[in-house]
């Protein structure tokens, strides 16, 4: 059984990279609800059908509201068919259909043979119209929903933790101040009448678009646009963009938790959205400074590589959903607001100190000084070919030129094209003056996950210096290096630093 894919797990699909470079496959848009990308070689059909309603949506008190209504629509029974009859149907067909719940969007999506084409999409369209809301896929769903938040995110997983807390803190009091999945409290409050009325305010005739990959049949667009008319008219409510309050500077939320190792995510918020000018710039920086499972990168060399401290060391200019799982960056989070955010993997308790001292000095290092030619030129031709890898298969392609409609960008049918064009022009100069423009290192929000928690506070309000610990030695440069990060001041303030302990969160 899938488990909770809305946030962040999506099926990696074989079609052949050499299709992104073939440009393969343009896209069609002549309404704004559609994005259409016909690939002929493919012997499938991927549809991406979503609804511009999300998190964001969520009633106040009733957090997690949209992720449990997408739920029932995948995951429980219609009108024509219970759940299990859905499973014994898709089964032989190799398909499933899932759901994708973010801040702004959600998702239903799925993938079948053109050979299974007829008896797929009406399951899938049956899921969309006619879900039956039966009660006991309601209480299935919200007792699991329930337990992810009560035992999956706050104890199977402290890195997992560590991200879903920072980016609630940063995004506190705003629509995004909460993860999909929502609080234990707002699950708790959720009826099921809750769920059809939020069915019926936000899965409207006027709020869906339809994406479609693949080898389809030129009448199937006409025949799901026929289909979909069939929900209720109803205009949905906008949700002003969120506002994140100002961070002055070091904020701290210590997590206590009895945990083996610490886990470190911080960032504040930036005004760059995919398609902005300085966008590709800040994209260039971060795959130098921080790239996902990237062991060339500057902090997974500094920390992972010389000194051995945990298993990798990543930064973000947009969301990356269950990063402990995945390689490469999803789809299908758009967001009108986006932070800047390092993750430092879990690092042994007594070296905590130090790791935070150690990624804290890097970004302060870079964007004081910026970043070398060399560096520059290393990471643009690594860049240049390394984003084919995004974008493998008919799907992730799918879902990237939905992103593109959402941010505006005119990429001629092909993301990833774009993408590549727009790194390839770049400059030095640009890089730096946008690493000078949109990051700083004095206002931030951190959310640590750690034992003995007062007495990690009492070493950051006392600015005491953070050791490390080695195994085996390593070059005397490193040593030397050490000394220095080892009294790097964080300038972190007692008033700003709070203890919570884990069984507090996203209550």
């Amino acid at each position: 059984m899938k488990r909770f894919i809305k946030f962040g797990l999506i099926v990696i699909l074989p079609v052949i990279v050499v299709m992104l470079m073939n440009g393969c496959g343009k896209t069609g848009s002549d309404k704004e609800n559609k994005v259409l990308l016909p690939v002929k070689e493919d012997q499938t059909i991927s549809f991406r059908i979503w609804f511009n309603a999300g998190s964001q949506n969520d009633p106040k008190g009733k957090e997690g509201l949209s992720a449990l209504t997408a739920s029932m629509l995948t995951e429980g029974s219609t009108m024509t068919n219970s759940y299990e009859q859905i499973l014994e149907k898709l089964y032989p067909m190799a398909a499933n259909y899932q759901d994708k719940v973010d801040k702004e969007m959600t998702v239903i999506m799925g993938r079948t043979h053109i050979d299974n084409l007829k008896d797929y999409y009406e399951l899938l369209k049956d899921a969309i119209l006619k879900p039956a809301f039966k009660q006991e896929d309601f209480d299935r769903l919200k007792s699991q929903m329930l337990n992810y938040l009560e035992n999956d995110l706050r104890y199977s997983s402290d890195e997992e933790l560590g991200k879903a807390a920072v980016n609630n803190f940063i995004f506190e009091g705003t629509p995004y101040g909460h993860i999909p999945a929502g609080t234990v409290s707002g699950l708790k409050s959720i009826t099921l009448d809750d769920v059809k009325t939020f069915y019926k305010k936000n899965y409207t005739k006027d709020n869906f678009g339809i994406g479609l990959g693949g080898n389809y049949p030129d009448e199937l667009v006409a025949t799901i646009e026929k289909d979909l008319s069939a929900l209720t008219a109803k205009k949905v409510d906008s949700v002003a963009k969120p506002v994140p309050a100002k961070i002055e500077g070091m904020q701290v939320n210590l997590i206590n938790k009895e945990c083996d190792a610490t886990a470190i995510s911080f960032g504040f918020p930036i005004d760059v959205l995919r398609g902005d000018k300085d966008f590709f710039a800040l994209y260039l920086f971060n795959s130098w400074f921080g790239e996902h499972r990237n062991q060339s990168s500057h902090l997974y060399q500094v920390i992972r590589e010389k000194r051995g401290m945990n298993y990798g060391d990543y930064s973000y200019i947009e969301p990356f959903l269950n990063g402990g799982g995945l390689t490469f960056p999803q789809p299908n989070n758009p967001r009108r607001q986006q932070i800047f955010e390092v993750w430092i993997r879990p690092v042994q308790n007594q070296n905590r100190n130090f790791a935070l001292r150690a990624a804290m000095r890097e970004l302060k290092n870079v964007v004081d000084k910026g970043i070398t030619k060399e560096d520059f030129e290393l990471t643009k031709n690594f860049l240049y070919n390394y984003c084919l890898f995004y974008a493998q298969t008919t799907m992730m392609r799918l879902g990237y030129q939905i992103d593109s409609k959402f941010y505006n960008v005119a990429d001629n049918g092909n993301y990833i094209e774009y993408f590549r064009n727009k790194i390839k022009a770049l400059t030095l100069e640009e890089v730096n003056a946008a690493i000078k423009k949109h990051l700083q290192y004095n206002n931030i929000k951190m959310s640590i996950v750690t034992r003995d928690a007062d007495k990690f506070k009492d070493e950051l309000v006392n600015n005491v210096p953070g050791n490390i610990t080695y195994i085996t030695p390593p070059p005397q440069a490193v040593l030397d290096e050490d000394k220095e990060i080892m009294v790097f001041p964080l300038n972190i303030k007692a008033e700003n630093v709070k203890v919570i302990n884990v069984e507090e969160l996203f209550k």
